[in-house]
């Protein structure tokens, strides 16, 4: 695994800002279970050397093993002067839009670091002028280790959150596939019908009789 953590360290580094705030999602993509979207503030006065050691992997959240995140969530928390986390319901997807449901996530991760943050990084999207002054990042996830940092969290809580839907929705099973879709997920969806957690929103093949 290639050490990718102080190049991510050094982009946020370059901004001049000493609280610099990065925001990114998990499970866009996924048909059933939440979206689940953080907020990771970074303190560069506090984050010396031997401190960001811990940071030394950093990368975005798909770059990385499900060992390697879970070492990384507990170092970036470790590390993180403020993590913040919100986790969008399906039926809260359904009702307002994906889209939508993304974008108002991530704009309140970054009023909940706001202040002190002094630059705010998001990953890809503008937010609008609802949001605090940010900065889009096009794969900032590979870019920015406030931003990778976010990535893991989020990913590494929805993948926790998948886990314990399994416990309750056992045949459909999300640990292995976290909800997204695979072959075997859609065809348990087509022989039993969505689960209370699926997204009926999602417009997939999934749902269709074949």
């Amino acid at each position: 695994m290639k050490r990718t953590g102080q190049r991510l360290l050094k982009f946020d580094r370059t901004l001049g800002a000493r609280f610099v705030a990065g925001t990114d999602e998990a499970g866009r993509g996924s048909l059933a279970g939440p979206l689940v979207v953080a907020g990771v503030l970074l303190d560069y006065a506090a984050l010396k050397e031997h401190r960001t050691r811990p940071l030394a992997y950093l990368n975005d959240s798909k770059q990385c093993s499900e060992e390697q995140r879970e070492e990384l969530y507990h170092a970036v928390v470790a590390c993180a002067e403020k993590v913040a986390v919100r986790v969008i319901p399906p039926g809260d997807i359904d009702r307002n839009g994906l889209h939508r449901s993304n974008l108002a996530g991530l704009r309140a991760m970054l009023h909940a670091l706001t202040p002190p943050a002094e630059a705010c990084l998001v990953d890809g999207f503008r937010l609008g002028p609802l949001a605090p002054e940010h900065t889009a990042v096009v794969d900032g996830d590979t870019k920015s280790a406030a931003i990778a940092a976010a990535s893991i969290i989020a990913k590494v809580t929805r993948d926790r959150v998948m886990r314990r839907l399994d416990a309750l929705y056992p045949a459909y099973g999300f640990a292995r596939h976290v909800g997204y879709i695979v072959p075997s997920h859609t065809a348990v969806v087509r022989e039993r019908g969505p689960s209370p957690v699926h997204r009926l929103s999602f417009n997939a093949l999934a749902y269709a009789a074949e």
